[in-house]
C-alpha cells in the first residue's frame, strides 16, 4: 500500500503512442498520481515494470506480439505488488472475465469519463476491484438477457495456451514460421508444430482465416 504522502506511481502500456501521450497528460494533471513510464510493447514493458515496480499498470488488450490479457500473469510475476487495470475499447464479457481471471484489478473502457480513471486507480490501491459503469452495465444486461438462453458459447481463443495465443497473433499478422521462431525465441520445428495445432484447434487453414478470426475476437484491429 502506498504511503499517504507518496503519489500513486503508474506505468502505461498501449501500442498507440498518441493514446499513451493523451493518458499521460491526463494523469499528470491529477494530484497524487505520477506516471513513471510507458511502453508500446507489452513484452518490453515487463522488464521495465520489474525495474520500476509501479503501484499500477494501465494496460491495453489489443497489441501486436503479446496481448494485454496474456501479459497480465507475466507482469504480476515481474512485480507482484503492482496492481493491473485494463484500459481498452473492448467491452465484451469474454475480455472482462479473462482479464479479471488472469489477475487484473480493474477494467475500464477508453470511452469512460476521465474521472472514472482516477477512481479506478484509487480503488485498485485500496485493494478493491473496479469496473467502469459502462462495462458493468453491459455485463448486467448480458446476464439478464442470457439467463433464459443459457451461457454464451466459449470463444475458440479460450482453448489456446498463452504461448499459442502469441503464435496465433503473429501468424494472423502474416508472419512466417521462421519469423515466429525468431520473434518468440523458439525452434523452427516448434513454430511449425504450433501452427499445425492452431489450425486444428481454430479450424483456420490460411493466414487470411487466422487474421479474420483475430479481428473478430478483438486481438487485432480490423
Amino acid at each position: 500500500m502506498n504511503a499517504p504522502d507518496r503519489p500513486i506511481s503508474v506505468f502505461l502500456i498501449d501500442d498507440q503512442a498518441m493514446i499513451r501521450a493523451a493518458f499521460r497528460s491526463l494523469l499528470e494533471e491529477q494530484a497524487g498520481i505520477q506516471v513513471v513510464g510507458d511502453s508500446g510493447d507489452a513484452r518490453t514493458a515487463i522488464a521495465e515494470v520489474e525495474e520500476l515496480r509501479p503501484d499500477i499498470v494501465l494496460l491495453d488488450i489489443t497489441m501486436p506480439g503479446l496481448s494485454g490479457i496474456d501479459a497480465i500473469p507475466l507482469l504480476r510475476k515481474a512485480s507482484k505488488n503492482t496492481r493491473i487495470v485494463m484500459l481498452t475499447h473492448h467491452e465484451g464479457e469474454t475480455f472482462v472475465e479473462q482479464s479479471l481471471k488472469a489477475g487484473a484489478q480493474g477494467y475500464l473502457s477508453k470511452d469512460s469519463e476521465p474521472g472514472e480513471l482516477v477512481i479506478a486507480l484509487k480503488s485498485a490501491m485500496q485493494g478493491h476491484s473496479f469496473l467502469s459503469p459502462k462495462v458493468a452495465s453491459g455485463l448486467v444486461a448480458r446476464a439478464r438477457g442470457g439467463a433464459a438462453e443459457g451461457p454464451a458459447p466459449s470463444s475458440r481463443i479460450e482453448q489456446l495456451t498463452p504461448r499459442e495465443r502469441e503464435v496465433f497473433q503473429l501468424l494472423a499478422l502474416g508472419h512466417s514460421n521462421k519469423e515466429v521462431a525468431r520473434d518468440l525465441n523458439m525452434s523452427l520445428g516448434t513454430a511449425k508444430k504450433h501452427r499445425e495445432n492452431l489450425q486444428r484447434k481454430l479450424d483456420c487453414h490460411s493466414p487470411a482465416e487466422l487474421a479474420r478470426l483475430a479481428i473478430r475476437e478483438g486481438l487485432l484491429e480490423g
